[in-house]
């Protein structure tokens, strides 16, 4: 130590400051191994004199580094197609000490008065707790992730109905809610018809919708953001990302989910008096090309287009694009969409029940009168549970094309539900959308299931649905989107889903899908890993789920 010291002591302050760095260093790279696997290195390095000498090194020392973690959250507003706010959230990590961010987002089934105030909450729920909550988490732990926001949304759940629980029992006497009485087809003023309609049931009254909690888009939006930022991370794309977290590791073969895209919108918020069929959907081929499907389906319009404008169809003239980006048409009855289809197909040459078939969205819970207890099938044409499920019957018995029919009643005529499923199961499903519907029981007689990515859906939500429903589950968007994002397609080849509803072929957020479907089907035939799944003689699905 003296003799130390005293070296020291003879050399100049610069030359001590020089020494003392030089030592420091020693112990910085001897306490980090630095020396070890520099040695390493460059005898891997030697023994494969690999072309390119400087990328080898950096691969090698990539491997090495630390672990990316989240470092914070960033939520803003942007726009929705409509011009609607919306939400989208950036994810940043520390990757080999720079920052890498990644961006998502996801719909939200709201009215319009409603984005507002959960966009707002949504971006502070981003900023503060979620942004404190996942700080320091791996980008690669989706589970983890996703139990996080699940458990921090329950919460919140809770707190809410607690809130609401307290203002109803703050309600004086005099000011407690109305509960309506049980709605009956019959009235007690038409004493004339009294006897005919003592036979009909009295409906069962609706469902109370399950609340929208203001700042869900949040969870989604981050779950997806993550998800997003482990495949740009790992190097992967989205769909085999998604594909490993749901079978651990990635498949060797991928198939491409089927498209049934939008031919017409025809239901109440398009011109003419229908408003039972909102979207009649185009069912391809299974195995037919995705660039095949959108041309197909652009000829049938435009020949669709072609015979509406020579007036060749009475009563049905063209409008303006839907919000779905499928044309808007005026029908005065359910045959006629159906009709003009058959029509156009026979133009083109196209093989009805063969080429192509047809599904039919009937959207049939925004239809209920609950002060007549009917269906308004058309403008002042009304028809109990019953008698629509004989208009289903007729339809699907006349149209043998039509293979799938999308929520046909609401979901408390489970009745009507289990009838119809039994009368037209062989060559035709019905499908309910899950996405807000109570966790009940299942719908008796239903083959498949929409499921949007909305809200609080997290991914791991979407994989465990795909997985309970073997790979049945139809994905569905909502016509508004909140950017121009791409990553619904990738879910649904990760997920290994038969069949996707991507819209019609109008919309940069529609088609943005569409394209990438397209991209991802064009990368699996050139790596030979595209398998076609033969799947759809009718009906849509072989099972009841």
């Amino acid at each position: 130590m003296a003799h130390h010291q005293g070296f020291l002591s003879r050399l100049s302050k610069q030359e001590r400051d020089t020494y003392e760095t030089k030592v420091a260093a020693a112990d910085f790279y001897r306490a980090n191994r630095v020396p070890e696997e520099i040695e390493r290195a460059l005898n891997e390095l030697f023994l494969r004199k690999p072309p390119d000498v400087h990328g080898f090194l950096a691969d090698h020392f990539a491997n090495l580094s630390a672990p990316p973690r989240i470092i914070r959250l960033n939520g803003r507003q942007v726009y929705d197609s409509r011009g609607q706010p919306s939400v989208e959230v950036d994810v940043f990590c520390i990757v080999r000490n720079k920052e890498r961010v990644t961006s998502a987002g996801v719909s939200g089934l709201l009215g319009p008065e409603e984005p507002a105030d959960h966009v707002t909450t949504a971006v502070q729920w981003i900023d503060e707790p979620l942004n404190n909550m996942l700080q320091g988490q791996s980008p690669f732990d989706q589970s983890e992730v996703d139990r996080a926001l699940s458990s921090f949304f329950r919460a919140r759940s809770l707190e809410q109905d607690e809130i609401r629980n307290r203002e109803k029992e703050n309600l004086s006497p005099g000011a407690s809610e109305v509960v309506p009485p049980p709605v009956t087809p019959a009235s007690a003023k038409d004493k004339k018809s009294k006897k005919s309609k003592a036979a009909e049931k009295p409906i069962p009254p609706a469902e109370p919708p399950e609340p929208v909690l203001a700042g869900s888009l949040a969870i989604g939006s981050v779950s997806l953001a993550v998800a997003a930022t482990g495949a740009q991370l790992r190097g992967v794309p989205l769909y085999r990302y998604i594909a490993a977290l749901r079978g651990r590791e990635a498949p060797a073969k991928f198939h491409i989910p089927v498209s049934l895209v939008t031919l017409l919108s025809c239901g109440k918020a398009s011109p003419g008096k229908l408003s039972l069929l909102e979207e009649i959907l185009l069912v391809p081929k299974a195995g037919q090309r995705v660039k095949q499907t959108i041309t197909m389906t652009l000829e049938l319009q435009k020949e669709m287009i072609r015979i509406m404008n020579s007036a060749t169809k009475a009563g049905v003239t063209p409008a303006a694009l839907h919000d779905s980006g499928a044309p808007a048409v005026s029908f005065e009855k359910p045959e006629q969409p159906l009709d003009l289809v058959g029509e156009a197909c026979a133009n083109l040459g196209l093989a009805l029940g063969t080429d192509i078939h047809l599904a039919a969205n009937c959207a049939a819970r925004e239809l209920m009168d609950y002060t007549k207890g009917k269906y308004e099938v058309t403008a002042g044409v009304f028809k109990s549970p019953d008698e629509l499920m004989d208009v289903y019957k007729t339809l699907v018995g006349k149209y043998t094309a039509v293979v799938a029919l999308i929520d046909p009643f609401r979901r408390e005529d489970r009745e009507q539900w289990e009838m119809l499923g039994n009368l037209i199961g062989g060559s035709c499903s019905l499908l309910s959308d899950v996405t807000q519907e109570s966790r009940g029981p299942p719908l008796p007689g239903v083959r498949g299931h929409v499921l949007k990515h909305v809200h609080e859906t997290t991914v791991s939500d979407l994989i465990r649905v795909a997985s309970e429903h073997r790979g049945s589950v139809l994905m569905g968007t909502t016509y508004s989107e909140p950017c121009i994002n791409d990553s619904l397609s990738d879910i649904a080849v990760g997920l290994g889903l038969d069949y996707v509803k991507l819209g019609g072929l109008s919309g940069a957020e529609r088609m943005t899908k569409y394209n990438r479907l397209i991209s991802i089907e064009e990368e699996l035939v050139q790596q030979g890993i595209l398998v076609s799944k033969e799947k759809h003689s009718p009906p849509l699905f072989g099972e009841t789920l």
